[in-house]
């Protein structure tokens, strides 16, 4: 079983990482320190929401448009530029005076460009490291997101305090621009992985192969709607506790990043396939405490143990990366990642929505009973199809085919 220090010994893997790691902690810096700001200026929970997880909604007009570049760029410029725009963009809702309107613009523009990311990072990692370290070199990145959200919420909280909300954007700025550094300068250049120009045309001609497949929409389906909806929870922890939401943020990272340590490290792969709907169903299954309103102490022994069920994602992702060509595997990574934070944005809108009219904690109890609805079904769906399948034939579609 490959482990962790064999994928840092392969050269482009470092600097991937590290830009990756980057552009992660700023997110989260600036994204703390923009909800803050916007829950300070307008105290509505759907518009704090938002502006932690709004940019994800501009994915979707991205994931639909944009996508068919994640193979046909060059992945370090494509990923360097990007690190940039984002960089002009967090500063820029950092001055003084700016519409929240303005801000919003901003960060829909920001959601636009960051379609491209996760197509271009994915596909770029599916090149750097040998098909039997795919899952761990994506188990590696998924901890980074996790220790940069730990670092991250904690440096926004510390930010906030001792300075401001624009102080915390203006750090997420620097760190931006750190990420696209480390891309110019550890990075190869490399050759787009398709040839053909970009664009909406061959975007929806792609996406649509992609979803033809009913193995390969379960798997989109897995990763985007249960997951998405506890993202929905977590965007309410700034109206739910002002005071501690970098807290609770920071314990959900360190849930993930075990979770993420446990299943890419340790897990055989025979047990891989039975493990995803559970670790989904213990993601959503702590979340109906909040119907009691727990105080801080239950709140952050819920949100922790959660967040282990973010493993499940690594899971569906390298069973995605079984049913696609290598041709289009940036495409498809894309896909999921710009169609699961559409959903972590429509998500985060409608448990504002539903706090609005009711409260933090019952908006977290629906969402959570949602989550773990969708994952019952998808599960059940998965069994059956099984059970459907030939003896000694494996439910997967082939690589080679579409």
């Amino acid at each position: 079983m490959p482990r962790y220090r064999d994928v840092f010994r392969i050269p482009e893997f470092t600097p991937l990482f590290l830009s990756g790691s980057a552009q992660s902690a700023a997110q989260n810096v600036a994204g703390l320190g923009l909800a803050t700001l916007v829950y300070r200026s307008t105290g509505s929970p759907l518009l704090s929401a938002l502006a932690l997880f709004g940019p994800a909604l501009a994915q979707l007009v991205g994931a639909t448009t944009l996508l068919s570049a994640a193979d046909r760029l060059p992945p370090r410029a494509a990923l360097g530029g990007v690190a940039l725009l984002f960089a002009a963009v967090t500063a820029a809702q950092a001055l003084p005076g700016l519409p929240v309107a303005a801000a919003f613009a901003l960060l829909f523009l920001q959601g636009l460009a960051g379609s491209l990311v996760g197509g271009v990072r994915y596909g770029l990692l599916n090149e750097i490291l040998p098909r039997e370290s795919f899952l761990l070199g994506r188990s590696v990145l998924n901890m980074s997101v996790g220790v940069c959200q730990i670092a991250g919420f904690a440096t926004g909280g510390v930010l906030l305090a001792w300075l401001s909300p624009r102080g915390a954007l203006l750090a997420g700025a620097a760190l931006y621009l750190a990420g696209a550094l480390l891309a110019y300068r550890g990075l190869s250049a490399r050759a787009p992985r398709a040839a053909g120009r970009p664009s909406p045309a061959e975007t929806w001609r792609t996406n649509a192969r992609l979803w033809s497949s009913p193995a390969r929409r379960r798997v989109y389906l897995s990763l985007w709607v249960p997951n998405g909806l506890i993202v929905g929870c977590e965007s309410l922890f700034v109206p739910y506790a002002p005071e501690r939401a970098g807290l609770l943020f920071s314990c959900a990272a360190v849930g993930m990043l075990a979770g993420d340590t446990v299943v890419g490290r340790f897990v055989p792969p025979a047990w891989r396939a039975r493990l995803a709907a559970p670790l989904q169903a213990l993601l959503a299954a702590p979340y109906l405490l909040f119907v009691l309103r727990p105080g801080l102490p239950l709140a952050v022994l819920a949100i922790t143990v959660s967040a282990v069920g973010y493993a499940a994602s690594l899971l569906y992702q390298e069973r995605l990366t079984r049913l696609v060509p290598d041709e289009l595997s940036g495409h498809a990574l894309g896909l999921h990642a710009s169609g699961m934070l559409a959903l972590q944005g429509l998500s985060a809108a409608l448990a504002g929505g539903l706090a609005q009219l009711s409260s933090p904690a019952t908006a977290m109890t629906l969402l959570a009973c949602g989550s773990l609805a969708v994952t019952a079904s998808l599960a059940a769906r998965e069994r059956r199809t099984r059970k459907s399948a030939e003896p000694g034939t494996v439910n997967l579609v082939p690589r080679s085919r579409w």
